[in-house]
This record gives structure tokens, sequence and C-alpha cells, in this order.
């Protein structure tokens, strides 16, 4: 049953995302799209003498994709019909490096539901992005407003 309202979400509440690779595709295009050409994503000599050995993912490019995972749950999951905005993003940690060939899932808890006012509420996730191995790789909580069950 699809979520309308800020009142469908419960602490506690856990979801876990279908999983993605990360390809070199990915990380070519992230470069070009946001113009971060650091040689530690993009040089495979300059990558390969740092002490992660090889090419990495880009962080924003693992939080990116690996937060926008949710909405393979379907949209009223992760949304409800009565969205009005992001609402915000904390306490962000790049925990483990994310490389070429890594198949990341999110995991995700409600962490918080606060009533704003009559009419609206602030619904906050925790998040860990995992790999392949089972290591978190980044965490993170969002926040999300969203209209409340009218009266």
């Amino acid at each position: 049953m699809p979520r309308a309202y800020f009142e469908d979400f419960e602490v506690g509440e856990r979801r876990t995302t279908p999983a993605r690779t990360i390809t070199e595709a990915d990380i070519v295009a992230f470069a070009g799209l946001t113009g971060d050409w650091h040689p530690l994503h993009t040089d495979v000599t300059y990558a390969g003498a740092s002490s992660f050995g090889e090419r990495i993912a880009h962080g924003m490019l693992v939080l990116s994709v690996g937060s926008a995972l949710a909405f393979r749950l379907g949209q009223y999951e992760v949304l409800p019909k009565s969205f009005i905005a992001f609402y915000g993003m904390e306490e962000v940690r790049f925990t483990a490096p994310v490389h070429i060939g890594d198949t990341i899932h999110l995991e995700m808890e409600i962490s918080e539901v606060e009533p704003k006012d009559r009419e609206r509420g602030v619904v906050a996730t925790r998040n860990e992005i995992v790999n392949q191995d089972d290591k978190v790789v980044c965490t993170f909580t969002t926040k999300i407003l969203c209209g409340r069950q009218p009266a």
C-alpha cells in the first residue's frame, strides 16, 4: 500500500534496496558532469601509487548512486504522496573506498518522525551504503518534509 502521509512512517522500520555495480563508465561520467577529474579517480598510474592501489569512485558519486537506490523500492516506499521537499542531509561519512566493479546497496532505517505543525512533518532516515562484502562504505542521515494526514 503506497504511503500517503507523515503518519505512515514508524521509527525502526527498515528497508534494504536492490544492488548496483559501480563501473568505470560511472566514474568517467561523474567526472565529466561535475568537473572533478582528481587523478585518484581518473588516472590509473597516480591511483596505483596511492594508498588505495587503484582508482576509486568519487565519494559524492557513491553517495548519489547509493541514496538513489532507495527509489528502486518504489517511489511511495521512500517518499509519501504528500512529499513537499528534501529537508536535508547530515552526518555524511565515507568509511571505505568503492572500487570499480564493487556492488553497493542501501540499508535504511526510519530514525525519527517529527511533527512540524498541523500540516507538515519531518521523517529522518539513517542510511548505510554497503558493498558486496557487507562492508559499510558510507553513512548519512536524510530528512524529508511531508504532509500530515488531514484532521
